[in-house]
């Protein structure tokens, strides 16, 4: 048995899923005639509350148009350290918009409205200007860690008094939601701009959506042009989004009560140096052997992991992780020495 916590974008479609892709009603995307993703995005768009919303590639592409859409070459967009959009995007934020970053040492990824103030740009011809932030929720390096609600709301409340936008790289958002308990329009109400990824947890396999307000969104779907992403008949790829809406969503927190059970098994081991809490389906844990040599072992016995740190191990539960590929996991990792 093969239990593979490399990521949760490795899930496959169900064959459910598949079938409604194979049914799916299509058109040509580029002349906003495919149906499905005029669904597609009308349901998102609705479901957190802005006018509209744009059916992306991927994330980073979802991620990488709302900065170009928010900014102007020169300007400077703040976010955490260990953000997606700077850590894992190529630089597209210097490739793309002609924009610099300013990072803060966050909390596990997350930032706050007091660290926000104490890094915009004071008004000099020499600086940069600050126009923009971005936060991720649930943040990846940081272990899947989720923002409150409050904590939003009052960076969003320092952005309108500054006049900066307030972008969320949302990979995970349903995640986030999930485990806090907070609705999408909740969350959506307090941002400017929201980028929702179908083929993490929710198991698509492809597609992501980015959502704004109507003026947005329309120079969005330009920008979704010029970088290549303006795709035609993809209501089939728009209907497994769908059904992934329709059925996935209750199914993640089966996930996080996975990655709890591997937490707890993990900090029972004494070659695991340190177990990083664990909020929603993202586990990371650091360890006194080496760690390819960790690694190495946990493959020769079929379970796969990531090294995310000189020492840091990472593991993601999913929607294709059976309970018995559970069980199997926390008993291959109680039986290895070093």
């Amino acid at each position: 048995m093969i239990v593979d916590l490399r990521s949760d974008t490795i899930t496959k479609p169900t064959a459910d899923m598949m079938q409604a892709m194979m049914q799916a009603e299509v058109g040509d995307d580029v002349f906003g005639e495919d149906p499905s993703i005029l669904a597609l995005e009308a349901r998102m768009a609705e479901m957190f509350g802005h006018e509209a919303a744009l059916f992306c590639a991927s994330g980073t592409m979802a991620n990488q148009i709302a900065i170009k859409a928010h900014t102007q070459p020169m300007d400077e967009i703040i976010l955490d350290k260990t953000a997606h959009i700077y850590y894992y995007e190529t630089a597209g934020f210097a490739f793309h918009s002609g924009v610099s970053v300013k990072l803060i040492e966050g909390d596990r990824g997350r930032i706050t409205a007091e660290q926000v103030a104490e890094n915009i740009q004071p008004n000099f011809d020499w600086l940069p200007k600050t126009s923009l932030v971005c936060l991720e929720n649930t943040t990846n390096k940081g272990g899947g860690a989720c923002y409150e609600l409050e904590c939003i709301q009052s960076i969003l409340q320092l952005c309108l008094e500054k006049s900066l936008l307030l972008h969320m790289d949302g990979a995970r958002i349903f995640n986030a939601i999930v485990a806090k308990g907070y609705s999408p329009a909740e969350i959506g109400s307090q941002l400017d701009s929201i980028a929702v990824c179908f083929s993490k947890g929710l198991g698509a396999p492809v597609g992501s959506v980015l959502i704004g307000n109507a003026a947005f969104i329309r120079k969005a779907r330009r920008i979704r042009k010029v970088f290549g992403g303006g795709m035609r008949q993809a209501g089939y790829l728009a209907a497994a989004c769908t059904y992934a809406l329709d059925h996935h969503i209750e199914k993640l927190a089966i996930d996080h009560q996975n990655a709890r059970e591997l937490a707890e098994t993990l900090g029972q081991l004494n070659w695991v140096k340190e177990v990083r809490a664990s909020e929603t389906n993202i586990l990371i844990f650091s360890v006194h052997p080496p760690v390819e040599l960790v690694i190495s072992k946990l493959r020769e016995a079929g379970i796969l992991s990531i090294q995310f740190g000189p020492a840091d191990i990472r593991m993601v539960t999913h929607l294709d992780i059976s309970r018995p590929m559970i069980e199997r996991a926390k008993d291959v990792l109680k039986a290895l020495s070093f």
